[in-house]
């Protein structure tokens, strides 16, 4: 069996409040010829197909329209999706009625017993061949949140140890249904320890502090593949070729200005893992970043002027971080990089501001005491601020400014 492993696609997400509905359509349709080229059986899908828990119709159609085209291009491909973060669970879910009589398969909530007892059967997918003979047992489990996983009592980390005893289950019921010949392979919307995250990872809610990362040994060493999504650059986990993220299909941030993006194949050949690749996702609207250092406002306004003036599809623009050095607060800044780029092949998506580093002094750090902070007026907060923010001292206009509003405000309070 040949399996396409993907993740984090983030539909309706908006890069920067620019709409990327022409990026992911044109990825969308890359992956239906991809699968249909390369022949491929089986299609996971690990979290985070939407952006959003609530989706706009838009999106909704664009996912659906792809379920359609990858299986009128590939009529035996069988399609697991599982819940992200990002995702509604539920909502997710809702088509599964409709989908009973497919080979597509969405799992986005973890369902219990009466008794509370997780059913691991609801979790667990069967991939068959042509011949309709039961292949390979998938894993397929959903982003865990509060209460899908079970309980351990007296435990140092209740939530990576209840999500290690959650697989622990998921495995044991799968083992228990295989044959000889059988396989195992697992899906997991997580944070594994030592991922490394790009940018946007940054902005991922945390779940309890940062102590959610859970250990590659909480997938059983004879799980074949284990296919994550959640972190958007791929990279293997814990040494181990098996273990996976496959990364965001389209760029997430600017820190992926050089990152190939990717879906990972592979094939279970008699209960075995052979022939694993990646096939790189082509980039459909590139990242530029002008200059490629910080540098003066003076130096980047010429840089600017130097890009390619619009030519073609106005979707095909190249998104561009502009990276200043400014000594100090530079009025109407943006405004005056946007009227450089009028007319430039390129769309102002983000502006990098730094400032010279802070000159430490005897003083910093230290904690002021309360009599002292009594004694500060409002023109000394606004100094100090001014000072350790821009390494520059108040200019007199600016301060004129601030003392102006400052007399404003006493008076209106007085009144």
């Amino acid at each position: 069996m040949k399996i396409l492993h993907t993740a984090d696609w983030h539909l309706g997400q908006l890069f920067h409040e620019y709409d990327r509905t022409y990026e992911h359509q044109q990825f969308l349709n890359w992956l239906v010829k991809t699968l249909h080229e390369e022949q491929v059986d089986v299609l996971l899908i690990s979290g985070d197909v939407f952006d959003l828990s609530n989706p706009s119709a838009s999106c909704i159609k664009m996912f659906y329209s792809f379920l359609n085209k990858a299986i009128k291009v590939n009529s035996n491909l069988q399609i697991i999706i599982t819940a992200g973060n990002h995702d509604s669970a539920s909502r997710l879910e809702s088509p599964k009625p409709l989908l009973e009589s497919t080979n597509i398969h969405i799992i986005g909530l973890v369902e219990k017993d009466k008794k509370g007892n997780i059913d691991c059967e609801k979790l667990i997918v069967p991939l068959k061949d042509k011949d309709e003979n039961v292949q390979v047992w998938c894993m397929a489990v959903p982003f865990l949140r509060m209460g899908d996983y079970p309980v351990i009592e007296d435990c140092n980390n209740p939530y990576a140890e209840g999500v290690a005893k959650l697989y622990e289950q998921v495995y044991q019921c799968a083992f228990d249904k295989t044959q000889d010949g059988q396989s195992i392979i697992c899906m997991g919307h997580l944070h594994t320890q030592q991922a490394e995250k790009t940018g946007m990872d940054d902005f991922e809610r945390l779940i309890m502090g940062g102590i959610e990362c859970i250990s590659a040994t909480a997938f059983h060493e004879d799980i074949k593949y284990v296919a994550l999504g959640h972190i958007h650059k791929a990279q293997r986990i814990g040494g181990k070729e098996h273990i996976r993220y496959c990364g965001s299909p389209i760029p997430m941030s600017f820190s992926e200005l050089n990152y190939k993006h990717q879906v990972v194949v592979f094939e279970l050949v008699r209960g075995k893992l052979s022939n694993l690749d990646i096939i790189e996702v082509p980039v459909t609207v590139p990242l530029l970043r002008v200059p490629s250092r910080h540098s003066k406002f003076s130096e980047v306004l010429t840089a600017l002027e130097q890009l390619p003036p619009k030519n073609g599809h106005p979707h095909l623009m190249p998104y561009v971080q502009v990276c200043v050095l400014l000594d100090s607060p530079e009025p109407a800044l943006r405004f005056k990089i946007q009227s450089v780029l009028n007319g430039k092949n390129a769309r102002l998506a983000k502006i990098d501001a730094r400032y010279p580093e802070t000159v430490s002094s005897e003083n910093n750090g230290l904690v002021m005491a309360n009599d002292k902070l009594q004694e500060l007026q409002p023109s000394d907060v606004f100094s100090k601020i001014y000072q350790s923010r821009y390494n520059n001292p108040v200019p007199g206009e600016i301060q004129i400014l601030f003392n102006q509003v400052a007399a404003e405000i006493s008076q209106m309070e007085s009144e």
